[in-house]
């Protein structure tokens, strides 16, 4: 049986459309997906909506609609990303669902029987916007850090005891040195838990839009409890319950990987782990935590006026083109700056000119020299070919690597630098010249660069999955023999099959309003 990898998304908050944030972080999840398809592994990829809340209820009463019908709209948009970008999710979770509502009362119940959870009283500032409570030493200028206004709220509340968590989550975070990815973020974290804990209110009274509370119908249970508890719904927990499934949660929990945006880090690996344990339940074994991308320098937000747009990005330059610049562009984990000429240069750099390029003038020079027949590795390569192919051969595991730490801009840089070696390789050789002087030779360097293509397409799929396909199919690979199992020494290219007339992969990208401007 094949090893499992389990990899979430945040479920994201339906109160406005998606933009570049959602699309990057179900990006990243939907390469490591790919990456961990390809190497072997049996892969359940998760992302979905959050529901519920004040802010959703608030939205739903401005557009004339229950919040139901509300959340069943957006959320469609969310679900149409993921078509349109590509993203291969094996399931989509809305906590509306019948199975979240049961895994969300389940856990509850737990805490409350486990002496976790108390009935208090609530009182303190509230930013609705955040879904998030303030003390008065984090409100800066009367705001909310994130600078939504807060309001003063007194309410009847249940609370989990999270202060009692403190030294159990950082004898955790000691023993599990890559529970948070980056390091830095890892340090925050602790620094946090370090400083003390407060009680966690997980209830509120005065809104009905959310989970019930077991046995206590003025209550909903506050939207991080629901929400976090999406990671464990989806395994089949609880495996007692209506919804239950034993063999499939046994397979899949602990997750793998949680992959969130820094800002809501803190509920990832502080209090969702403290939950888990305060249940009896196994903890995930990583949580990475991404940057933001600004906009030319300037924050993104509603009131700018400045978002982005993830299929207009890739409607106007292509989508593979955009899924590589947002992997390749920025250190993954620091923020990125997102400009229109840094995409452009990525496209007709590295795409069109490195890549595109490279594969376009082998294969035509097959088409054309060696009568569109794939021709045959040589028999005693020369130091030349050892070198390139060596370099070839080593990227599974140096990826591998590179993937395993979410640094996904380092795995592409490393697949780009051999690509940058056969570019030098072809014009060192010069196999046009070879054709009048030594064509059995230039037949050999030919191969060579095709095996080395090859290769690169194989490594280059989960960012780029239809590019890599047009270049495997024009390369004649049998379409199941594109795994990892074939790089690396351990298969080389099939020579002897006709290959037709090769088509550009990656056109360069030119602004019709630079043209017409000229």
């Amino acid at each position: 049986m094949s090893q499992t990898y389990y990899i979430t998304t945040p479920i994201y908050y339906v109160n406005d459309k998606p933009h570049i944030g959602h699309a990057y972080t179900t990006l990243s999840c939907d390469v490591m997906a790919r990456f961990k398809r390809l190497d072997g592994y049996d892969v359940t990829f998760l992302t979905g909506t959050d529901e519920h809340g004040q802010k959703v209820e608030k939205a739903a009463e401005v557009a004339g609609v229950s919040p139901q019908k509300f959340t069943d709209q957006v959320s469609q948009n969310f679900r149409e990303l993921t078509a349109k970008l590509n993203f291969s999710n094996d399931d989509f979770i809305r906590t509306t669902e019948d199975r979240h509502k049961q895994a969300c009362q389940k856990i509850w119940s737990i805490l409350l029987e486990n002496g976790h959870i108390t009935l208090g009283k609530y009182e303190g500032w509230y930013s609705v916007r955040d879904e998030t409570f303030y003390t008065e030493t984090e409100l800066v200028d009367g705001k909310a850090p994130t600078g939504a206004p807060v309001e003063w709220v007194e309410e009847p509340s249940y609370f989990f005891n999270l202060s009692a968590w403190q030294d159990k989550l950082l004898a955790f975070y000691a023993e599990n040195t890559d529970f948070v990815g980056p390091e830095s973020r890892f340090n925050e974290v602790k620094s946090f838990v370090k400083g003390g804990l407060r009680d966690l209110s997980v209830s509120r009274a005065s809104f009905k839009w959310g989970v019930p509370v077991p046995n206590d119908g003025d209550h909903v249970m506050y939207v991080w409890l629901d929400a976090l508890t999406n990671y464990v719904t989806a395994t089949g927990w609880p495996v007692d319950g209506a919804n239950g499934d034993a063999e499939k949660h046994e397979r899949l929990w602990p997750a793998d990987l949680h992959m969130v945006g820094k800002d809501i880090l803190r509920f990832h690996a502080v209090y969702w782990p403290a939950f888990l344990m305060a249940a009896g339940l196994p903890l995930p074994k990583r949580v990475f935590a991404h940057g933001w991308w600004t906009n030319e320098g300037q924050k993104i937000s509603k009131s700018l006026g400045n978002a982005i747009d993830p299929n207009h990005l890739a409607e106007t330059y292509g989508l593979d083109q955009t899924r590589y610049f947002l992997m390749r562009e920025v250190p993954f984990g620091n923020d990125g700056i997102f400009s229109v000429p840094a995409l452009t240069q990525r496209i007709n750099g590295d795409l069109a000119n490195d890549l595109g390029n490279l594969s376009q003038r082998v294969l035509s020079m097959i088409f054309k020299n060696c009568d569109g027949i794939m021709p045959a590795q040589p028999e005693k390569p020369a130091a030349e070919d050892q070198a390139l192919l060596a370099s070839v051969d080593a990227l599974l595991d140096t990826v591998r690597q590179h993937i395993d730490k979410q640094a996904f801009h380092e795995a592409l840089r490393v697949i780009w630098q051999v690509i940058s070696n056969a570019n030098r390789y072809v014009d060192n050789v010069a196999p046009w010249a070879l054709k009048k002087t030594d064509p059995a030779r230039m037949a050999e360097v030919l191969a060579v660069l095709a095996e080395t293509i090859r290769q690169v397409a194989i490594l280059v799929q989960p960012v780029m999955p239809d590019a890599a396909a047009k270049i495997l199919d024009q390369l004649g690979v049998d379409p199941a023999a594109r795994d990892f199992t074939q790089l690396a020494g351990q298969a080389r290219l099939a020579n002897g099959q006709m290959i037709a007339k090769p088509e550009p992969v990656f056109p360069r990208f030119v602004d019709e309003a630079d043209i017409n401007a000229g």
